[in-house]
């Protein structure tokens, strides 16, 4: 509750001394009493913020989270830009500002400009508080913070590998496989040391997640609790043999 009272509370610091600021410049170079150029603006950007609550768990989080972040930044924005034009258009009709239909295709170009922005703004500072979060998480948070990324299913199941295919990752686990867009480099940052390895270019396999090794053709290979094998390349073999995997 105090949380969310304090977000809140963030929230609307921020709108008002935005909203102070486009008054006293203009923006728009719209008229009338400045109690209502602030109001506009206020409520303006109050819209896009309540939209934000609403629109960024849509894009992000549900219905486009295995997208890449430049769509997801892409919808995210134009979704924001929709109710900040309408309320704008209100308003600039309530001053006798320019509110001609002909011009909303122009109004709404200037307004998604600053929602995408914002989005990217947004989206950088979000990427940095969860990489601070997880330089301080358990080995295991971060295992289960990973696995948020993967439908419902796959909550809890133990994770074995993550291996590399094109732009995705295929994420092995005891329940079955997954893929999902992100790199390699970015996973292993996120599931950390103390989870794993990487024993490959393309391969990076959990600790727990190894059942038996073996060598075929001289070629090193850790066999998987599911079974399936993972490369070991001469790079890594000092790693794999250190960490007790051979």
């Amino acid at each position: 509750m105090g949380s969310a009272l304090r977000d809140t509370a963030k929230t609307l610091g921020i709108v008002t001394v935005l909203a102070a600021g486009f008054t006293w410049f203009g923006v728009y170079g719209t008229g009338g009493p400045v109690w209502l150029r602030f109001t506009m603006w206020f409520v303006t950007m109050l819209v896009g913020a309540v939209a934000s609550y609403w629109v960024v768990p849509f894009v992000f989080h549900t219905h486009l989270k295995t997208a890449h972040p430049a769509v997801r930044i892409l919808a995210a924005s134009i979704l924001l830009a929709i109710p900040v034009t309408i309320t704008l258009e209100v308003f600039f009709a309530l001053i006798d500002a320019n509110a001609a239909l002909p011009f909303l295709p122009i109004q709404f170009a200037y307004v998604w400009a600053v929602c995408l922005v914002m989005t990217i703004g947004g989206f950088i500072v979000d990427r940095a508080r969860r990489l601070a979060e997880l330089e301080d998480a358990e080995p295991e948070d971060r295992i289960a913070g990973f696995l948020q990324r993967l439908p419902v299913k796959y909550r809890g199941a133990d994770l074995l590998a993550v291996s590399s295919e094109d732009h995705y990752l295929r994420v092995h686990t005891d329940r079955g496989e997954e893929l999902i867009l992100m790199r390699l480099a970015d996973a292993m940052r996120e599931l950390g040391e103390d989870n794993g390895l990487q024993t490959h270019r393309s391969w990076w396999v959990a600790h727990q997640g190894v059942a038996d090794s073996r060598r075929e053709n001289g070629k090193l290979l850790l066999v998987l609790k599911s079974g399936r094998e993972a490369p070991v390349s001469r790079t890594y073999q000092s790693s794999v043999k250190a960490a007790g995997l051979v």
